[in-house]
């Protein structure tokens, strides 16, 4: 076991029968009274983010978790299959453990979290930003470009997000996975 001393960003730990990354800390010690550590804690899988003080001697219990680089296959119904890229091994994930499913591809390369005592997928992370082609919009209009004006765009993937104008069917698009929008068009 650990003490709060030991938090760092990026730590997983069991907090109220659960697993938390941390996102934020700060070692206080103030000039009156004990010193303590304020946290912000990520739920691993609901990623709802909570904040937290531990006082100096709190016990910590440090999970060990495990990425490895994996690879998107194919859907199958709710479950997205995955190919481990060093050992070939393949792996059905839930689409709930996925953080964003509507811009997988096939082919696509994404990390996938393990806990390493249970040796069980805790979340599919995809890279920050992925570059799809847009299938589907209506064209844009001459003379709509004085304000920020967007448009609804279906992807390969078929998943349908706002674009600006001047985006045409059969241009690449990099979209934020994070935000689930439109980042930038892709020069090819």
């Amino acid at each position: 076991m650990a003490s709060a001393g030991d938090i760092k960003n990026g730590l997983i730990i069991e907090f109220n029968n659960d697993l938390y990354a941390v996102v934020e800390f700060q070692h206080v010690k103030p000039g009156k009274g004990a010193a303590f550590v304020r946290t912000k804690l990520r739920n691993i899988k609901t990623g709802k983010v909570l904040p937290n003080t531990f006082p100096a001697g709190a016990k910590i219990t440090i999970q060990r978790v495990e990425r490895r680089p994996m690879q998107f296959l194919y859907q199958d119904g709710d479950d997205y299959n995955f190919m481990n890229a060093e050992s070939f091994e393949q792996i059905a994930i839930p689409k709930e453990l996925i953080d964003a499913p509507q811009f997988l591809k096939e082919g696509e390369k994404a990390e996938v979290m393990y806990h390493t005592d249970t040796d069980s997928v805790l979340l599919c992370e995809l890279p920050n930003t992925v570059n799809l082609l847009v299938t589907y919009t209506e064209p844009g209009e001459r003379g709509n470009t004085a304000t920020n004006a967007m448009k609804e765009a279906t992807l390969e993937t078929g998943a349908i997000i706002r674009v600006p104008l001047f985006i045409n069917i059969g241009d690449k698009i990099k979209i934020d996975t994070k935000a689930s929008a439109y980042a930038e068009r892709v020069k090819e």
